[in-house]
């Protein structure tokens, strides 16, 4: 289980890191000596998927337990990168069992050289927050997790291979031996298509009905007004829950995608503060059965995606809750989300006494540009 840490942390540490990490680098390159003698920069390893494929499925029905017996179906996947180091795909299919959409969000640290793959289904917008971790040798690339299947411990190895070609190759594999041997029980084939031939999957009306409380709201398009390109003003608090009242400013561009045709959508900030620049992301994910959102934190600094805020929109204003730790101490945290309409307006707070009292420690304003100005950051 990941640990969780307040954005704030990741802001600010992702600052000082990263400037302390390239002076380093930089004396050691101007020594004649580097520390890249062993580890390979990975970053761009998944460059190949961006763009449209149709894809080609075939899953092992009673994995792990003598079945031999598969399903075959055809599907679409559109993948975008979203920085050096970071790319998501949505998946899309008509499986035996039904329709299926999903996700695939892959962060790269940039300290460890290996990879972060976090899956997530429409179906209940959940996103697994223990990722396939792993990286590329000699052209294959090899991811890691442990799991539970049938309630007993697997563990779970995601394999690439074929990469440099239009037809990629990627299997899912179980063992339940420690990894001495595995039984592979998802095949997916690729071949590239043109962007303009993959048509976004719209459901059919009404196709969650009988599924949510009576007379709860459809909140599935509360995010909407952010789509498109912003100019970003941003404050955040030093040491919060001490007393403080030193805060640090932030000035930077942004801008939010749909994922999903609009049922959920990916925030992009890239930002500049007192010590450099910082790059995060926002992915929020709609479940159609609670009617609640998820939203998942990311920083570029080491792409490890954080246990989400959960909650809804009443009346015009969002909040959303998770429980984490500051300085060893449990906490409370909510997001507010106010004004969508016009000019959207974010807060941070924390709560060290059960969510009786609420201090603010990170505020966020937006100004719609264009979206080209926007890529310009």
């Amino acid at each position: 289980m990941l640990s969780l840490r307040p954005v704030w942390t990741y802001v600010l540490l992702s600052i000082l890191i990263f400037v302390v990490h390239a002076a380093f680098v930089a004396a050691q390159t101007s020594a004649g000596t580097t520390n890249a003698t062993t580890e390979r920069d990975g970053q761009h390893d998944f460059d190949f998927l961006t763009g449209s494929w149709k894809i080609h499925l075939k899953r092992r029905l009673h994995p792990l337990t003598g079945s031999n017996t598969w399903v075959e179906f055809d599907g679409t996947d559109v993948a975008r990168k979203i920085w050096d180091g970071a790319n998501l795909d949505e998946f899309e299919t008509d499986s035996p069992s039904g329709h299926i959409e999903g996700l695939t969000l892959r962060t790269y640290n940039p300290e460890t050289h290996q990879w972060s793959l976090y899956w997530a289904n429409r179906k209940d917008g959940s996103m697994s927050i223990n990722p396939q971790i792993g990286e590329f040798k000699d052209g294959r690339g090899e991811f890691y997790a442990q799991d539970t299947l049938n309630g007993k411990l697997i563990y779970v190895r995601y394999a690439w291979s074929n990469t440099a070609t239009n037809t990629p190759h990627f299997e899912q594999a179980f063992s339940n031996d420690g990894g001495k041997t595995w039984e592979v029980n998802w095949i997916t084939d690729q071949t590239r298509v043109p962007d303009d031939s993959i048509k976004p999957y719209d459901p059919p009306v009404n196709s969650n009905a009988g599924t949510q409380a009576a007379g709860a709201r459809d909140g599935q398009h509360d995010f909407d007004p952010l789509i498109g390109g912003w100019k970003f003003d941003l404050k955040v608090r030093l040491h919060p829950l001490t007393g403080s009242t030193t805060w640090v400013e932030f000035r930077g561009n942004g801008a939010c995608h749909k994922v999903w045709n609009g049922r959920a959508n990916l925030d992009q900030i890239a930002l500049n503060g007192p010590n450099g620049p910082v790059e995060g992301l926002t992915l929020r994910l709609y479940n159609p059965q609670t009617r609640q959102w998820s939203l998942y934190w990311a920083n570029r600094k080491d792409g490890k995606v954080v246990v989400p805020l959960v909650g809804q929109f009443k009346d015009g204003h969002g909040e959303f809750y998770a429980q984490d730790m500051l300085d060893g101490k449990s906490i409370f945290v909510r997001f507010d989300w106010t004004n969508m309409a016009n000019s959207p307006h974010f807060e941070q707070s924390f709560s060290d006494d059960g969510g009786k009292t609420w201090e603010a420690n990170w505020i966020s304003n937006q100004t719609k540009i264009d979206s080209e100005s926007a890529r310009a950051q």
